[in-house]
């Protein structure tokens, strides 16, 4: 019995999983409504995309790298996604090419950071800043909805399966895929060699280079696929799709176990950091807590995270 307890305990989500426990009971005694089927529900599919992003910036951070222009990346693949399709283009196909569009884009941020050494912070800061004004160019800083005929494609991010939403069960499915991919690929290992020591996987043969570049062209992807669902699921695109998700996924990675210094995270930990911090901006919103409180609350969770993960990098190093 205590071998498997500690085997328990050995798991990088268990702190996080306890947390999340303690504040599901903890809201529930104070606002039975939290329990709902309604409000758990729509929790859930306000998770979903985030959860989607928090699995390319995990494996972002695992790489040695972080993207702060996913936010901005999801936002033009649903404004992209929208504008096509009023174009007459089919809607499934105006997708694809949002989509498509987005990974050049991650292509060329992998490439500037991978192949030419430009430092991941400035670097993904200026391509979202690109991206977002082109968000704002395109949609003139208003709202644009999807044209009559894409009720199939609404149905993506609207509709359900047997009571679940279809949104939740794409981020399930992702998030299993995520986690196999992270803890059984030889393509993970070395984004894991890359994140914990670049030096030493140059010369054991591994392309960093490469790695890296594929590395944002993933993130970007399922930035982008987020994008798409967030369209379907609201029916409308606007310069403020996606605003703001860098540092939601940034804080849940953290909080889940990935460090900011590379070389560590897993994809569980991540879908834990969103779960948990969805939980706390879901009660926030049943006390009536004012939005600017929110923001402030969600900023000092990611600096509380960010210091935690700083002390044990220190202490690891120390060792």
């Amino acid at each position: 019995m205590k071998n498997i307890w500690g085997k328990v305990k050995s798991f990088k989500e268990f702190t996080i999983s306890i947390i999340i426990i303690f504040l599901v009971i903890a809201i529930s005694i104070k606002t039975p409504v939290f329990l709902s089927s309604s409000n758990i529900r729509t929790t859930a599919i306000g998770l979903a995309c985030n959860g989607i992003v928090a699995i390319g910036m995990t494996i972002a951070l695992i790489s040695g790298g972080f993207d702060l222009s996913v936010g901005s990346i999801m936002g033009l693949s649903a404004v992209l996604t929208v504008v096509f399709a009023n174009m007459g283009i089919n809607v499934w196909l105006s997708a694809l090419i949002a989509i498509a569009i987005s990974i050049l884009v991650g292509g060329i941020t992998g490439e500037l950071i991978g192949r030419y050494g430009l430092n991941a912070f400035i670097t993904t800061l200026g391509v979202q800043q690109i991206t977002r004004g082109a968000v704002y160019v395109i949609t003139d800083g208003s709202s644009i909805s999807l044209p009559g005929g894409t009720e199939s494609f609404k149905n993506l991010g609207q509709g359900s399966i047997f009571g679940i939403p279809i949104i939740v069960l794409i981020f399930v499915i992702l998030a299993i895929a995520g986690d196999f991919f992270v803890k059984r690929s030889s393509a993970a290992m070395k984004v894991f060699y890359v994140g914990s020591n670049e030096k030493a996987a140059i010369l054991s043969g591994i392309d960093t280079k490469k790695v890296k570049v594929k590395v944002y062209m993933l993130t970007a992807s399922l930035a982008a696929f987020a994008g798409v669902l967030s369209a379907s699921r609201f029916g409308v695109a606007t310069s403020n799709s996606g605003s703001g998700v860098e540092m939601v996924v940034i804080s849940a990675a953290v909080i889940g176990g990935a460090s900011l210094s590379g070389g560590k995270g897993t994809i569980m930990g991540a879908v834990l950091g969103v779960v948990m911090l969805s939980i706390i901006n879901n009660a926030l919103v049943l006390f009536n807590v004012s939005v600017n409180w929110q923001s402030l609350i969600s900023g000092m969770i990611l600096i509380i995270a960010i210091t935690i993960d700083n002390f044990t990098h220190k202490k690891a190093q120390a060792v």
